[in-house]
């Protein structure tokens, strides 16, 4: 749900602080991902017979690409509380 400033609100009771950041002017400016992730299927089929496999956590791997500190500024905000 959106307010008059066009910011998102969320629509579930509350009972805790949730912090919510409108990074669409940044993804807009963001160079686009010429080599996305192939679907499941795609590399299932490309797996199938192969000797060895290479298993990638994206799951616990997530956040967890340095970003460049001239480009951390894009990322990071402030608020009242700290």
């Amino acid at each position: 749900m959106k307010n008059e400033k066009n910011e998102l609100l969320p629509t579930r009771n509350i009972t805790w602080w949730r912090m919510c950041i409108d990074y669409r002017r940044l993804n807009q400016a963001t160079r686009k991902d010429h080599f996305p992730q192939p679907f499941m299927d795609q590399m299932l089929e490309r797996l199938a017979g192969q000797a060895y496999y290479c298993f990638l956590d994206e799951y616990s791997g997530y956040n967890q690409i340095t970003v460049d500190p001239n480009d951390q500024e894009k990322t990071a905000f402030t608020c009242p509380y700290g």
